[in-house]
């Protein structure tokens, strides 16, 4: 999770929401990246999904099994998604979003009946850490 703060930072830097993912596999090989949306121009460029493609390129295959999530804020609607399509066995992440958090926050999608696969999820690591930054990005944006 430290790591995952360490990219949220970088992110922080580049003008970007900052958050920070890292996908680690079971042997210990792992993909870090940070939010990169304004960066690409691309929604869909949010931390936990750029190391869940990553890993699933690198791998040639869609499924990470065997890996565990870590976020520094509750994933998204679409990350969420994307970590249960790919069968992502463990999430664990920071701070909650409480406006489009879909692991509690807002929406849960553990509740949704007859997925094909339920991960394992913890909240509230290094929660305090990331909701610093968060709130700190977000104070010095409604400044400017």
């Amino acid at each position: 999770m430290k790591e995952a703060l360490e990219k949220a930072r970088e992110a922080f830097q580049a003008g970007e929401v900052p958050v920070g993912a890292i996908l680690v596999e079971s042997s210990g090989r792992f993909f870090a990246d940070r939010n990169r949306t304004t960066e690409t121009g691309m929604p869909t460029a949010h931390a936990e999904h750029l190391v869940m493609s990553a890993a699933a390129e690198d791998r040639g295959d869609w499924r990470l099994e065997g890996c565990c999530l870590y976020s520094t804020l509750e994933p998204c609607l679409m990350c969420a998604g994307l970590a249960i399509l790919a069968r992502v066995p463990r999430i664990v992440f920071g701070a909650c979003d409480k406006r489009f958090g879909a692991f509690g926050s807002v929406t849960d999608v553990m509740g949704m009946p007859d997925l094909n696969h339920y991960p394992e999820v913890y909240g509230g690591c290094y929660a305090d850490e990331s909701g610093s930054l968060l709130k700190e990005f977000f104070r010095r944006k409604r400044k400017n």
